[in-house]
């Protein structure tokens, strides 16, 4: 039952993360006016506006001008309600364990966390930006859950994993601003944005210094696989910039599923059989 209702909340979600894909670029309202078609400016009716199952219904198609809707609004509702299941395996602040109090709150900060990530990753692919609200949104979440471990655990503990998470904040931003730097020196051109850094910064904020440490490795090694192959193939030309943060934020995600010790133990098994 659990996981039904995530899924259908998920679905929703992700609805609400399509309109601030498209919204936040053009500083629109993302409140009024409703959803509405964008070829036309037709209002849409709350019983098209279903997540997945009103796309199907209309089979893809406005009501009113008939114009075809991206099949990208239904994909983006369903991979949400994945997403936002996904959080119920995930390993979240603190390892796995018995508490009741802890495990509510993993998943609570899990379907949090991919509901900040999942608006950020549309608007860098379609833009190559990352607004620096939402990044800021999601830093203050972060460290609002961490600091919500005093709840569960002893605060001593729960101290030193705030502090962590600060410096781990403050680590990803400053880190990732001096590579952008020094990058667009030598290279005589920007080769990280400043929206990168700061999505470091919520990586920090949610994970913690071991943790974005993973999730950063996962990120540099996926997106230059997929910067490799785009250029291969001949997709992406030889300077044509890409965005980097679905590869940050896809660091995120798995490092904040696996937890950084695994992803760790996983490293060091890969690379100690080379």
């Amino acid at each position: 039952m659990l996981g039904l209702i995530l899924a259908l909340a998920g679905a929703c979600v992700g609805s609400f993360a399509n309109v601030l894909a498209w919204r936040l670029p053009r500083e629109e309202s993302v409140v009024w006016p409703g959803s509405h078609c964008p070829k036309c400016g037709q209002a849409v009716r709350w019983h098209d506006n279903v997540p997945v199952l009103g796309w199907v219904w209309l089979r893809g198609r406005c009501r009113d001008c008939h114009q075809g809707i991206s099949s990208r609004y239904p994909f983006v509702e369903f991979f949400s309600a994945l997403l936002w299941l996904s959080a119920l395996w995930g390993h979240g602040l603190l390892a796995a364990s018995d508490h009741v109090g802890l495990a509510l709150l993993n998943v609570l900060a899990g379907i949090v966390l991919i509901s900040v990530l999942l608006p950020l990753v549309l608007i860098d692919i379609d833009h190559l930006w990352l607004p620096e609200p939402l990044c800021r949104i999601g830093v203050l979440l972060g460290l609002a859950f961490t600091g919500a471990l005093y709840l569960v655990i002893p605060a001593p503990e729960a101290s030193s994993f705030l502090l962590n998470h600060l410096l781990a904040a403050s680590a990803g931003l400053l880190v990732l601003e001096g590579l952008s730097a020094l990058a667009e020196r030598m290279l005589g051109q920007p080769a990280l944005g400043l929206g990168d850094a700061k999505l470091a910064a919520v990586a920090g904020a949610w994970l913690g210094l071991g943790g974005v440490l993973v999730a950063m490795a996962i990120a540099v090694f996926s997106g230059a696989f997929f910067g490799t192959i785009g250029r291969l193939s001949g997709r992406l030309g030889p300077r044509q910039p890409f965005p980097f943060g679905p590869f940050i934020a896809l660091g995120i995600w798995l490092t904040w599923l696996g937890g950084s010790e695994w992803w760790g133990q996983q490293w060091f098994s890969l690379f100690a059989g080379l």
